[in-house]
């Protein structure tokens, strides 16, 4: 294990701390261990959630790290089966990933937000993507935030380099909640809870019908449902705990998941 990963298992939540002093850069050997942190993720079945922040209180990520750069690091490089961060091209990763940002989310460490299933943020938090100022332009956030936001937000984002608020991330609809610094790690575990109460088949089916139909049509999405399904969509139908929500709201008690 990378000496700048912290990991931590809390019953079916698992926690991943960068750790990389002083900005919690991320260059390729960190991205290619976080990428195999996050396919152990997926495919344990003890595991359901995953929350990711920094160490500290001043920086979340400052991205790539430009000294790997200086040293030959390319632009456009294997960063692993998961992409950059290890978790935002992985295929079948049909589990929620929180990001808890806990400082500055610069660059590449705003990008990868842009593909987590939930953001809270630290009041004191501040997102920018400066590449424009340092002679080359956003990647992800070239493509994935004219989709997140308005165009002109995204351009606003995209082409100033100005720093945003946690707060005015959130009043965009890129930030879940923003809370006190002192919150922050409370306040993702209150959301790991929350979606640990429910069946780990829906929130599979979800996160992959959503992943896969980003760029498709109403008529086309409906159409899959009813002849062609997602494979995680049809697990989930045809599993035990599809009928289990039924029998426990009749009973009066709390369902009992089995994830089959």
């Amino acid at each position: 294990m990378s000496e700048f990963l912290l990991l931590e298992r809390r019953g079916a939540v698992l926690e991943i701390t960068l750790n990389r002093p002083k900005a919690n850069t991320i260059d390729i050997p960190l991205s290619l261990e976080l990428g195999r942190v996050f396919a152990e993720f997926r495919d344990d079945r003890q595991l359901r959630v995953a929350i990711m922040t920094g160490a500290g209180d001043r920086f979340y990520s400052a991205g790539w790290d430009l000294n790997a750069v200086a040293q030959g690091e390319e632009y456009i490089g294997d960063f692993g089966e998961g992409g950059f961060a290890g978790f935002p091209e992985m295929k079948d990763l049909n589990k929620p990933v929180i990001c808890a940002v806990n400082g500055m989310a610069v660059g590449a460490g705003f990008e990868m937000l842009m593909r987590a299933d939930f953001v809270v943020a630290a009041e004191h938090a501040e997102f920018l993507l400066p590449e424009v100022r340092i002679g080359i332009a956003p990647d992800v956030g070239t493509f994935m935030l004219p989709k997140l936001l308005t165009r002109q937000r995204a351009m606003e984002v995209l082409m100033t380099g100005r720093r945003f608020s946690a707060q005015r991330m959130a009043d965009w609809g890129l930030v879940n909640q923003v809370v006190p610094q002192s919150e922050l790690m409370p306040t993702a575990r209150s959301w790991a809870d929350t979606l640990l109460k429910a069946a780990p088949l829906s929130l599979a089916a979800i996160k992959e019908v959503v992943n896969s139909t980003e760029t498709s049509t109403f008529a086309e999405c409906y159409g899959r449902l009813r002849k062609d399904t997602w494979p995680a969509f049809k697990t989930m139908l045809e599993s035990d705990d599809s009928m289990e929500g039924a029998k426990a709201f009749g009973e009066g008690r709390e369902p009992r998941w089995v994830g089959e």
